[in-house]
């Protein structure tokens, strides 16, 4: 199991805040964006980042956008799915206000812990710290505590677009680029009355200003094995041809 790097609200701030006192906020910026950029190999502004295929139909096209803002149901298992692809192809993921986020749940739905970072509890700061995450983090998700007021999400928009950073919100968020919704969840495993559960399957639905009408798409979450796959289509149950009972009636069947 790989090591997640673990913060408080007060030390992310801090940091910033004694960059300021330098009087060189930038340049302390750009040294943890350069030194992650070193870490990752590649340079932060790639054109769309990768998730798991079970899930990239649901997003316009089929990845995370950097810059772009997405509304996500309070479901822990969705945003760890997103987090997956991200984090293993190398992008640093940051995730804020989420106190019970299990490191054995991130790991089994295939989030790289090696690249994630948590902030617990941010406190009533939390989109100051979020802002200042997506400073020099590719990926940031936050789970707000509180309401946001209209110039405040604006100006966390333009740092977005400004750093190419993707943030996923548990909850509404204005001008997302996607909204994710869950529902019609079935377990698996479980006979008459015995069994043990092996899979929960669910109903994401996914609605975007960039489609005419919203998708859905049926997934295990997790499979069988703690991933999270598609659900192949099911074949269409056909209704039975009746039992001909006369030639007659034979004939009227068929049109003669």
């Amino acid at each position: 199991m790989g090591a997640i790097v673990q913060l408080t609200a007060q030390r992310s701030v801090q940091d910033v805040q004694e960059a300021d006192s330098e009087r060189d906020p930038a340049g302390a910026v750009a040294t943890l964006r350069a030194q992650l950029e070193r870490v990752q190999g590649r340079r932060m502004d790639a054109p769309v980042l990768p998730v798991l295929p079970a899930l990239a139909s649901l997003l316009p096209g089929g990845g995370l956008r950097p810059g772009a803002a997405y509304s996500l149901p309070r479901s822990t298992s969705v945003l760890l799915a997103l987090l997956a692809q991200p984090s293993q192809s190398g992008s640093w993921c940051g995730v804020i206000g989420v106190p019970r986020l299990g490191a054995e749940a991130a790991e089994g739905l295939g989030v790289d812990l090696s690249h994630l970072v948590l902030i617990p509890d941010p406190g009533a700061r939390w989109l100051a710290v979020t802002s200042t995450v997506a400073e020099v983090l590719p990926v940031v998700a936050v789970r707000p505590s509180g309401r946001a007021a209209d110039g405040e999400i604006a100006r966390l928009a333009a740092r977005l677009r400004d750093r190419g950073a993707v943030l996923l919100v548990q909850g509404p968020w204005p001008q997302a680029e996607a909204v994710l919704e869950v529902g019609e969840p079935t377990w698996e495993g479980v006979g008459r009355g015995h069994g043990y559960l092996s899979g929960r399957e669910v109903t994401i639905t996914s609605s975007s200003r960039r489609w005419p009408r919203s998708r859905r798409t049926r997934v295990m979450l997790p499979d069988a094995s703690g991933h999270v796959s598609a659900v192949p289509e099911r074949m269409r149950v056909v209704e039975p041809l009746r039992r001909v009972s006369d030639d007659a009636a034979l004939a009227r069947a068929v049109g003669t």
